[in-house]
């Protein structure tokens, strides 16, 4: 479930108790510009689309399936008709294992193992498209592992050194998808942001701006997501510093400040964007909220079935963004 709040607040109102709490996630006495709902059930699908998703199929590898976001792609890949490849690797040197996803059974190596495992991979399936959802410290060596086979990749995965992920694509000439964020609706947001800032520089000059962002205890990095957001409002002219964002990962401060439904305390996103001005008699609310994972695995298929297409026609461009994939349209 996906749901989008945008507030604004120009009156002089006395400030409640708990500024924090109103203001980042009180649900009443909101002026509410933009609400959404999207599940997989209500989201209407062209019937070219979906003719489309099913005439193709093609090999899918997606490392990371021990973890909870890369069972989910593993099982929407299936859904989508994909060959889903038996293979995933994990971060520790343990024996191989399997796992089973939607009644395949995917053998998970090791580090030591992963160079000969990939070489054999791409022998077998030359023409697989590699779905990285790891953790953050892999970014880099991963990348680094993918380009060297020559494997077209969409990179889930975020945090690592970003600047360093781009050069080693750009170098090995390999194509990919690279996003912070792999939620179609919550990228068109982000979208719409940049737009803005690039229109309106310094719209927002002075306000100051309060950030906080909730995931599962499990996240271990900031949201880059925020990050991208924040950006925007900077060029908009408000103040803020990337260390400012609050984190919030202690389940019970989800539920009770947050209100994050325990149902989805082991996978969600809530962000909220505060902006005040100088004088604090003006305030804006930017708000998106994600429950459950399959907003992401939804993209990431839509990802990878884009990036196979640029791989088949032998596009000239090979480093993409979930606002290429968007742009492109016929998604599922």
């Amino acid at each position: 479930m996906l749901s989008l709040t945008l507030s604004g607040n120009c009156s002089l109102l006395p400030r409640p108790n708990n500024r924090r709490c109103a203001l980042f996630f009180a649900r009443t006495k909101r002026t509410t510009l933009v609400t959404s709902a999207l599940t997989r059930e209500t989201v209407a699908i062209s019937q070219d689309a979906m003719a489309d998703s099913r005439s193709l199929s093609f090999p899918i590898l997606v490392n990371g399936v021990t973890g909870k976001m890369g069972k989910a792609v593993a099982e929407a890949a299936v859904s989508a008709g994909l060959q889903l490849v038996p293979v995933s690797f994990s971060s520790l040197d343990k024996p191989a294992r399997t796992l089973e996803i939607s009644n395949i059974e995917i053998s998970v190596h090791g580090p030591s193992e992963r160079e000969e495992i990939l070489s054999s991979v791409t022998e077998k399936y030359p023409d697989v498209v590699l779905v990285d959802y790891t953790v953050p410290n892999a970014v880099n060596a991963n990348a680094e592992l993918y380009c060297k086979f020559g494997v077209p990749f969409v990179m889930g995965t975020t945090g690592g050194d970003r600047p360093l992920l781009y050069k080693t694509v750009q170098d090995s000439n390999v194509y990919s998808v690279i996003s912070p964020q792999m939620g179609k609706q919550v990228v068109a947001f982000l979208a719409a942001m940049e737009i803005m800032a690039e229109q309106f520089p310094g719209a927002f000059s002075g306000y100051k701006l309060e950030v906080m962002e909730s995931h599962q205890a499990t996240k271990l990095d900031t949201s880059g997501t925020a990050k991208a957001v924040i950006a925007c409002f900077q060029k908009l002219g408000a103040i803020f510093d990337m260390n400012e964002i609050e984190m919030i990962r202690d389940p019970k401060e989800q539920i009770k400040m947050v209100g994050v439904p325990e149902e989805y305390l082991s996978g969600h996103a809530y962000h909220v964007y505060n902006l005040t001005s100088p004088d604090e008699t003006v305030s804006f609310e930017f708000q998106h909220n994600v429950g459950g994972r399959s907003i992401y695995a939804e993209g990431s298929i839509d990802a990878a079935i884009f990036l196979h297409k640029k791989v088949q026609s032998k596009a000239e461009k090979k480093i993409y963004d979930m606002i290429d994939v968007l742009r492109e349209g016929n998604m599922r």
